[in-house]
């Protein structure tokens, strides 16, 4: 201790004024002052000196430390002091100012004030240590009258009010800022809300409780009331979320929550406050539990905040329309097509191996909206999204066409036969009950690729897939479906470069009569021999021809082929006739008989010496157009053949319809004709051609005991192995010339 420092004490804190002083209500709360000195003399008549002083409304709360050591270590340890009254000299000469640099740069503390005091002017600090370390005064210890005593702390204590009041409103701001970006960032509007709620908290205090409150209406999915829905929670259950107001079991919140909406303001209480956020026709209501009352500047810092709020509340509204609009089928409310992309996507990358993808088509709805109108239509597709619905509370949904929906769930519940079942009642549309059926496409996770849109891809193969089965109306996707895929499509373009080289060829299976044993005629089959000189069977690229379309251009050059034949054979073989098969897909063309009759023209040949040969199952199609079709050709004299009866399940309505000259049995009912009981079939087609008066030939025959068999039932014609196989048209001549 250095004991000259003290000489002067006898004249500390004399009273030099007779003046009052101006005192402020008293609080409970108190400024904490430290007091540093080595002489314990000082700590007594200093606190002695500020008894009952009351600054700003709070009393003084003294700490004491006797060395710049306890000092730095007292201020480490409380963060409330305000005011350090400060001993330049002690343990060592710059102690003191050691603690000023502990205080500023160590600790980074620049709102506490700090008062010099020393017994000894020569041991000032220079004005450069004052000015860099922002001393609030120095005094020597003769200076300090009781009166300028008061006066410095209490200078000292309002600059450290200005101070934290300053540096709070700062750090709010910085707060506000900061909490508005991150706000910026939330587009759905249960993110916002809470995220509001976050901020409430770091810009307040961390004990507070708080729901972010708004009416249901067009704000929650399947809401269509007015009442308060919490939107956000904080400090409460989270069962409360997108549940009624009334659910917090809090009647005089509830009271607040409505008091503020109606009177469209904030109201600011002791124990809770309850915000007011409009912008637009956007407008709900904050309701916060306090630990304790809200300062002024905090109520400022609120309503800067809430302005900010109120904004990115309407922007998210406008975002959540964009969202819909974006993502959300119009009419079902259901996600859409980019949005199932998105769930598909999520269903690739998932961990969850027990989950399906599924689409839905509904068959024939294109018929409904036509004959029932589209309003009708619209009706059937929100009940069937919403029937879809009630399949398990685990599924995801979405209309992805304009009758195709999408469907994401575990695979125990998206069984084929519990989707087949959704559409076994029908559905009601307006006043019309309506039973449609559909046809689906499922991939397991298990196969699924790892995007979503390729997801997508693969369950609409599947369903392409499921669309074509007779039988059955769906069909799960498996690797070795994009497999076939990738071969029909290389086929289908082999097929098409080998057709425009003139690969394609036209042979000829002679046709017999039974009576005479001579050749009537011939069937056109067609052949594709590639580039490699090996054949490709028909039943491979007749199916593929079709499917592409190829089978057009195919089938008018096949008749074409077939007409330049016939003009060849008229000279010599004047009563020989080409048979020639049609697929559904030519009589389908605007001008299919038009161009039969301009071809026949073309090659100058009879009419009757063309036949055109028709499976029963293309009849089983689309009847009326190649009824109607097939009676204009035969109006012309054209033949007509109908190729595998008895295989097809048609209708025998249909065989008296049309305009025939053939039956044709099926080599199916040939096989065994020889043996015992089994020729029945085969005997009734030609008892039922003799009826019709219709000619009938039998394919297929191998054995002269089938021909024998056929003689016995009166078959007319034959064709077959055992007369001859098909054969390049060289050869076909070849064969007439020696069965003259």
């Amino acid at each position: 201790m250095q004991a000259s420092e003290n000489s002067n004490d006898d004249f500390l804190f004399i009273d030099d004024s007779d003046e009052d002083e101006v005192l402020a209500f008293g609080s409970n709360e108190t400024w904490q002052v430290l007091i540093v000195d080595d002489d314990p003399e000082i700590h007594s008549v200093t606190q002695l000196a500020l008894s009952d002083l009351l600054v700003l409304g709070r009393r003084l709360e003294y700490l004491h430390a006797y060395s710049g050591k306890d000092a730095c270590q007292i201020i480490e340890e409380n963060d409330g002091i305000v005011l350090v009254l400060l001993d330049v000299v002690m343990e060592t000469d710059d102690a003191g100012l050691n603690v000023v640099k502990h205080i500023r740069e160590t600790l980074q503390r620049k709102d506490i004030r700090i008062v010099l005091r020393t017994g000894q002017p020569g041991y000032a600090p220079e004005e450069s240590v004052i000015k860099e370390y922002d001393i609030n005064d120095y005094k020597t210890k003769t200076e300090l009258t009781r009166r300028k005593l008061v006066t410095t702390v209490f200078a000292a204590i309002r600059s450290y009010q200005q101070i934290a009041t300053v540096n709070e409103s700062r750090l709010g701001l910085e707060t506000i800022v900061s909490g508005a970006t991150k706000l910026s960032a939330q587009h759905s509007l249960s993110s916002y809300s809470q995220g509001v709620l976050l901020q409430l908290r770091a810009l307040i205090h961390n004990d507070i409780s708080a729901v972010f409150c708004a009416r249901g209406q067009g704000i929650i999915d399947n809401i269509d009331d007015l009442s308060f829905y919490v939107l956000a929670q904080l400090g409460f259950e989270d069962s409360l979320l997108n549940q009624k107001l009334d659910k917090l079991q809090n009647e005089e919140a509830n009271k607040q929550v409505k008091l503020c909406f109606l009177q469209q303001k904030h109201q600011f209480l002791d124990t809770s406050i309850n915000l007011y956020i409009a912008k637009g026709d956007h407008r709900a209501v904050i309701h916060v539990v306090l630990p304790h009352p809200l300062t002024e500047v905090q109520i400022q810092l609120l309503n800067v905040f809430l302005t900010a709020v109120a904004v990115g509340y309407e922007n998210v509204h406008l975002f959540q329309k964009l969202t819909n609009a974006a993502y959300k089928d119009w009419l079902t409310n259901l996600p859409n097509r980019l949005e199932f992309v998105r769930l598909l996507n999520c269903f690739a990358q998932s961990d969850k191996q027990d989950q399906v993808a599924a689409l839905i088509d509904i068959n024939h709805f294109s018929d409904i909206n036509d004959a029932l109108g589209q309003d009708i239509g619209n009706q059937l597709l929100t009940a069937v999204g919403q029937r879809l619905q009630q399949i398990d509370n685990n599924c995801q949904f979405a209309r992805v066409g304009a009758d195709v929906f999408g469907i994401i769930g575990p695979a125990d519940c998206l069984t084929p036969d519990n989707l087949i079942a959704l559409f076994h009642q029908p559905f009601s549309a307006g006043e019309q009950h309506l039973p449609i059926n559909a046809c689906f496409g499922l991939c397991t996770k298990e196969h699924a690729q790892s995007s979503g849109v390729q997801v997508l891809n693969q369950i609409n193969i599947a369903l392409n897939i499921a669309k074509k089965n007779r039988l059955e109306h769906f069909a799960y996707y498996h690797s070795d479906i994009e497999d076939q895929m990738q071969w029909r499509l290389n086929m289908i373009r082999q097929l098409r470069n080998d057709f425009s080289n003139n690969c394609l060829e036209l042979w000829y299976q002679p046709q017999l009569s039974l009576s005479s044993g001579k050749v009537i005629g011939a069937e056109a089959l067609l052949r594709w021999r590639t580039t490699d000189g090996k054949f490709v069977s028909p039943a491979v690229f007749i199916p593929l021809a079709e499917y592409s379309g190829l089978i057009i251009e195919i089938g008018d050059w096949v008749i074409s082929q077939a007409c330049k034949k016939l003009q060849e054979l008229e000279e010599t073989f004047p009563d020989i006739s080409i048979s020639v098969n049609v697929s559904i897909p030519q009589f389908r063309q605007e001008n299919f008989v038009d161009n039969i009759i301009e071809t026949m023209k073309d090659h100058k040949i009879k009419p009757c010496k063309l036949e055109l040969e028709i499976t029963e199952s293309i009849l089983m199609d689309e009847p009326q157009i190649i009824i109607d079709a097939l009676t204009k050709l035969k109006s012309q004299g054209v033949s007509i053949a109908l190729d595998d009866f008895g295989t097809g399940f048609s209708s025998l309505s249909y065989l008296q319809k049309l305009p025939l000259d053939r039956l044709k049995v099926d080599r199916a009912f040939v096989t065994d004709i020889n043996k015992e009981g089994q020729s029945i079939i085969a005997a009734t087609i030609i008892n039922l051609g003799k009826q019709m008066k219709l000619k009938v030939i039998a394919e297929g025959i191998e054995e002269i005991e089938q021909q024998e068999r056929l003689i016995e039932l009166g078959c007319d014609e034959v064709q077959g192995f055992y007369y001859a196989k098909p054969m390049p048209a060289e050869e076909f001549l070849t064969f007439l010339n020696q069965q003259k």
